[in-house]
């Protein structure tokens, strides 16, 4: 998708959404669903950087939400410090800690990257509710019960006004959707698709796979950090039940329907996923079933998702950007 479709694209859907609580302002819980969407688009959006652009198949995404939920509300609570300034630096805690898991995963390939990222999300419900965790605030198995809200210019956003909650969350959603999309079309967005389709041909053109891939890795979970900390502030509370298997599948689905690789599909992913689950709500128990169910006809039914079932429908458009990125890949390596 060209940069004039792919922004077009963008801000048709965010101005859709912009217009929503027009029709639904009135309803607490649409509202809920929709800032939902907006919050659970900039995390698959990200996702899709990580894995559908740059290649990496990191499994952590939820992880780092959870990291910037917590962090953010820590230290808030802790340390006194302005929910929006603990939200900016719960960002950068998750960062910190996404670069220090990419280390290691940048010496492997594939699969084995998928393992040593889910081994994340899979040590950080223990150590959250370990001795540890409460040392630092965590709450251990009850979690944190009493976040405050954002406050600013005199208007809170918490639960109680949901509608200025979720603009905050599309202002949120917008600026993290316009960096991912800036960085796909720069010389990084290149050399993240130089690096996916041929490391040793990146390699001989000077792109540092060890510098963009740490690079990828921070940002994402920089801004997936972000979207967690916000999260745990409009919410009020959080449990380590948020590590649960429903959120990771919801995550996959979200790319999936999108589009893996089909920027901001992820962000079209998301909404019709969090608005999906919420209508299987009756289901119960048989939900994450049906979830799961989702995933594997989607793979077939859709491999390109949604963006890319229309991409292909318009005439005259096919894999354009493949073939370009070879001859620009070179100036990526030249920026390296």
């Amino acid at each position: 998708m060209d940069w004039k479709r792919m922004s077009g694209t963008m801000a048709l859907i965010y101005g859709v959404m912009a217009l929503m609580p027009l029709f639904v302002g009135g309803t607490d819980h649409l509202m809920h669903i929709l800032i939902m969407c907006l919050i659970w688009a900039v995390v698959a959006s990200c996702w899709d950087l990580i894995m559908g652009f740059a290649g990496i198949f990191s499994f952590g995404q939820v992880a780092f939400f959870v990291i910037g939920a917590y962090a953010s509300a820590i230290l808030a609570l802790t340390f006194g410090i302005h929910p929006l300034a603990a939200m900016v630096l719960a960002g950068v805690v998750a960062a910190a800690i996404g670069v220090l898991v990419a280390l290691p995963c940048l010496r492997l390939k594939g699969a084995y990257i998928a393992l040593v990222t889910f081994a994340v999300h899979m040590i950080l419900e223990p150590f959250l509710k370990s001795d540890m965790g409460r040392a630092i605030g965590t709450g251990g198995s009850r979690g944190i019960l009493t976040i405050p809200p954002m406050e600013l210019f005199g208007i809170t956003f918490g639960a109680g006004d949901k509608v200025a909650v979720f603009y905050a969350a599309l202002v949120l959603a917008v600026v993290c959707s316009v960096i991912i999309m800036l960085v796909i079309r720069s010389f990084w967005g290149t050399a993240f698709l130089a690096l996916k389709d041929s490391a040793g041909f990146a390699a001989s053109l000077g792109v540092s796979a060890f510098k963009y891939k740490l690079a990828v890795f921070a940002l994402t979970s920089f801004l997936t950090g972000l979207a967690g900390g916000f999260y745990g502030h409009y919410i009020g509370m959080l449990s380590t039940r948020m590590l649960g298997i429903d959120l990771f599948v919801m995550l996959m689905i979200m790319l999936v329907l999108g589009g893996i690789g089909q920027f901001p599909g992820a962000i079209l992913g998301a909404i019709v996923t969090v608005t999906f689950n919420e209508a299987l709500a009756p289901l119960g128990t048989y939900r994450p079933m049906v979830l799961g169910a989702l995933v594997v006809v989607l793979v077939l039914a859709l491999p390109d998702g949604i963006i890319g079932l229309l991409r292909n429908l318009v005439p005259g458009r096919g894999a354009a950007e493949p073939a370009v990125a070879e001859s620009t890949a070179a100036n990526a390596g030249g920026q390296g």
